[in-house]
């Protein structure tokens, strides 16, 4: 909530991390921010990393056959 109210930052992924702690992205495509947090096995949130300037990419990543040619 304090994300979204304070920066417009909604969550835009989510993964399960080390010792299965999850770890999410929230950013704000029309201020740019971003946030990164991992919550605990215990609920415990602790905020990782923050920023702006955030971008989404639609990108095609290469393969190691595809660099091999």
């Amino acid at each position: 909530e304090r994300l979204a109210e304070g920066y417009g930052e909604s969550r835009q992924s989510i993964g399960l991390s080390g010792n299965n702690s999850v770890m999410e992205v929230f950013a704000s495509e029309e201020t740019g921010t971003w946030t990164i947090t991992v919550t605990m096995p215990n609920g415990m949130m602790c905020l990782v990393a923050s920023g702006q300037s955030y971008e989404t990419l639609a990108e095609e990543l290469e393969t190691a056959a595809d660099t091999a040619l």
